[in-house]
């Protein structure tokens, strides 16, 4: 008989996490959506500005995902205040997030408009750093609301109504497209802006998207029941700390995670052309289908903050295991499709006219075979971690991140690829057990920490009942 009851709590969490996690992965691949449909135009401008996009793109996230990592604390804060049915505390998480996105926005800007020096500093032509700049430029003023609508996604999902989220995603994709067009050649009167164009409408496009997120916030239902915009001038330190305390680990890590593939990058570099071109197609992989597991991710860590909130013990060990089962099998099934087309995956991005015995292309299908266990034990990677958020538990997971990439990933990388002379394979199998140690650390962490919750709880239900 307890196999019953147990298999419909398994059940019904394998289908509220779907459901909480289906319009997160959407809104994620709109956001890749739109920075593809950005550089297919600016590619049309020439490739000095694509390349120069790139550089400046690179500059821009390094900043922004600091940001973005930091306002990631909003949800496991707001879900668990949300199970526990606290209205206010929910409010607040949001209504601080918001002022953490100003507070961001400004070193963010600042950095961003110095990114010239920063490239030059670094070696790129004056050429190159001249039309990042006016890219940047751009940008740069659109930070701030960049920010304040990804708090207001975290709001959203971590009271379990994503789908505005989505939708307005959705939406700005074709108004993004739109805007590029007209400001980068000069359309329909408007001045002709080239790169700046570019920037300016990612800017323009991102104070949409929060203008229209506040609505939602502020005007809908469920959400308007919160009056997220009560007292907003009332600053609430201790949440502030909070947020702080459980962002700034997540944005260390995030950054550590993206500076392990930007030295991947320039070891290829050194190996060879092709093998730095291979290397990118694989990268773009793994980015695409890292959006997936961000969304499992996203939503594990709500699912997790619920049933802490609402003091649930076993509910918080199963709603990470379902979380990580349910990303595993999915990053399983697309890793199979990748394997299967991975050569006409590469030949997409180089062009089929290479034919398949280029040896790039050759390379890049042999790297998206070799990866196969990388992009498994990426997504369980990032839903354990997604799991350990919605515990609050951001310090231990950035240790093992520093000990399984830069003790044991990027070493191995650099000894397979340039010492052993495997070349760029070296360097993904490198990337495959770091990845794989950092999968297996946060999972044993989870288990570990889920179950001493679930005892402590049950062992206060027992001392409540007596």
């Amino acid at each position: 008989m307890a196999s019953g009851p147990a298999g419909h709590h398994l059940a019904m969490e394998l289908s509220e996490t779907a459901k909480l996690a289906l319009p997160m992965v959407l809104t994620q691949v709109g956001q890749i959506a739109m920075m593809t449909t950005d550089f297919a135009f600016i590619g049309r401008i020439g490739t000095e500005a694509l390349a120069a996009a790139a550089l400046a793109s690179r500059v821009y996230l390094l900043v922004f995902i600091l940001g973005v990592g930091l306002l990631a604390a909003i949800a496991p804060l707001a879900a668990q205040a949300f199970g526990a049915d606290n209205l206010s505390v929910a409010r607040r998480s949001l209504r601080m997030g918001l002022w953490m996105a100003l507070l961001l926005s400004l070193p963010i800007m600042a950095f961003a408009l110095c990114g010239e020096e920063i490239l030059l500093s670094l070696g790129q032509s004056p050429a190159a750093t001249r039309l990042a700049r006016q890219y940047l430029f751009g940008l740069a003023w659109g930070v701030a609301p960049a920010l304040w609508f990804q708090a207001i996604r975290n709001f959203m999902g971590a009271v379990n109504r994503p789908e505005p989220a989505l939708w307005i995603t959705l939406a700005a994709v074709p108004v993004n497209a739109l805007l590029v067009y007209l400001l980068i050649d000069g359309k329909l009167g408007l001045p002709r802006l080239g790169l700046f164009g570019a920037g300016l409408a990612t800017t323009l496009v991102n104070c949409g998207t929060f203008l229209a997120g506040l609505w939602f916030a502020t005007m809908r239902r469920p959400f308007r029941d919160y009056h997220v915009l009560a007292h907003i001038w009332r600053f609430d330190w201790p949440l502030l700390q909070q947020l702080f305390v459980i962002g700034t680990p997540i944005s260390i890590a995030s950054v550590i995670g993206y500076g392990l593939f930007s030295a991947t990058t320039l070891l290829a570099g050194l190996i060879s052309t092709s093998a730095l071109a291979a290397h990118q197609i694989a990268v773009q992989v793994a980015a695409t289908l890292f959006m997936v597991s961000f969304g499992i991710s996203t939503a594990a860590a709500v699912r997790v903050s619920h049933a802490v909130g609402r003091n649930d013990g076993p509910g918080i060990k199963r709603a990470g295991v379902v979380a990580m089962l349910l990303g595993i099998v999915i990053a399983a099934m697309l890793t199979l499709a990748v394997i299967a087309a991975r050569l006409e995956i590469a030949e997409l991005f180089l062009g089929g006219s290479a034919g398949d015995a280029d040896p790039t292309i050759t390379l890049a299908a042999k790297l998206l075979l070799v990866g196969a266990t990388f992009f498994i034990t990426d997504a369980a990677k990032s839903i354990a971690a997604g799991g350990l958020r919605g515990l609050k538990d951001t310090r231990v997971p950035l240790l093992f991140a520093g000990i399984a990439y830069w003790l044991i990933g990027f070493p191995l990388s650099y000894v397979l690829s340039l010492k052993i002379g495997l070349g760029a394979i070296g360097i993904w199998i490198g990337l495959s057990i770091g990845t794989t140690v950092y999968a297996v650390l946060l999972v044993i962490r989870f288990q570990q920490l889920a179950t001493r919750l679930a005892l402590r709880r049950r062992y206060q239900n027992v001392l409540t009942s007596a």
